[in-house]
C-alpha cells in the first residue's frame, strides 16, 4: 500500500505538470504558426508593393503593342506611298514582328492565358495581312496603297478586329490587380 500511495502522490504532481507543459507547448506552437503567417503576409504585401508597378507597366506595354499592330493603326503609321505591294507587305510583317519581339519579356508579368491571347492576336494580324497580299490580282506589280486598301477591306468584311479579344483579356487582367 505504501507503493500505491507513493505512485498516487507522484501522479498528483506529474499529471498536472504534464498538462501544463502540453498546454504551454500548444500555445507556443500556435504563436509561432501565427507569427509565420503574419510574416508571410507581410512579405507578400511588400512583394506586391514592389511588383505591382512593374506588372502595370507590362500591361501598359502589351496594350500599346496590341494597339500598334491593329491593322488600321499600323497602316496609318507606316506609309504605303511610293512602295510596291511586296515592299509594303515585307515592311508590315517586319514591323509587327519587331514590335512583338520588343515586348517579349512582358509575358513574365502576365498570366499564360493572357499571353496566349496576345500571341494569337499577332498571328491573326499577320494572317490577315498575308491573305490580303495574296488576294491581290498581281501582288508583284501592285502598289503598297492597293495592299493597304485590301487589308482595310478585309478588316471591314470580317467585322472583327484581330486584336480586340486580346486587348479585352489584357484589360480585364490588369483591372483584376486592384
Amino acid at each position: 500500500m505504501d507503493t500505491t500511495a507513493y505512485i498516487f502522490e507522484l501522479l498528483k504532481i506529474i499529471l498536472p505538470a504534464i498538462i501544463v507543459a502540453g498546454s504551454v507547448f500548444l500555445l507556443i506552437k500556435q504563436y509561432f504558426e501565427k507569427e509565420q503567417q503574419r510574416r508571410l503576409i507581410e512579405l507578400r504585401l511588400q512583394s506586391s508593393k514592389e511588383t505591382l508597378p512593374i506588372r502595370l507597366q507590362a500591361y501598359e506595354r502589351v496594350t500599346l503593342l496590341l494597339e500598334r499592330i491593329t491593322p488600321n493603326n499600323i497602316l496609318v503609321r507606316l506609309s504605303s506611298a511610293g512602295q510596291t505591294a511586296p515592299e509594303f507587305h515585307r515592311l508590315l510583317l517586319q514591323e509587327i514582328r519587331a514590335e512583338f519581339e520588343h515586348n517579349l519579356s512582358q509575358q513574365l508579368y502576365m498570366s499564360p492565358d493572357a499571353w496566349d491571347h496576345v500571341k494569337q492576336a499577332r498571328e491573326n494580324v499577320l494572317t490577315m495581312i498575308n491573305k490580303s497580299y495574296h488576294a491581290l490580282p498581281a501582288p508583284q506589280q501592285a502598289r503598297g496603297t492597293e495592299l493597304a486598301k485590301r487589308v482595310l477591306e478585309t478588316l471591314i468584311a470580317e467585322e472583327v478586329d484581330p486584336t480586340a479579344r486580346a486587348l479585352n483579356v489584357v484589360k480585364r487582367e490588369a483591372a483584376s490587380l486592384f
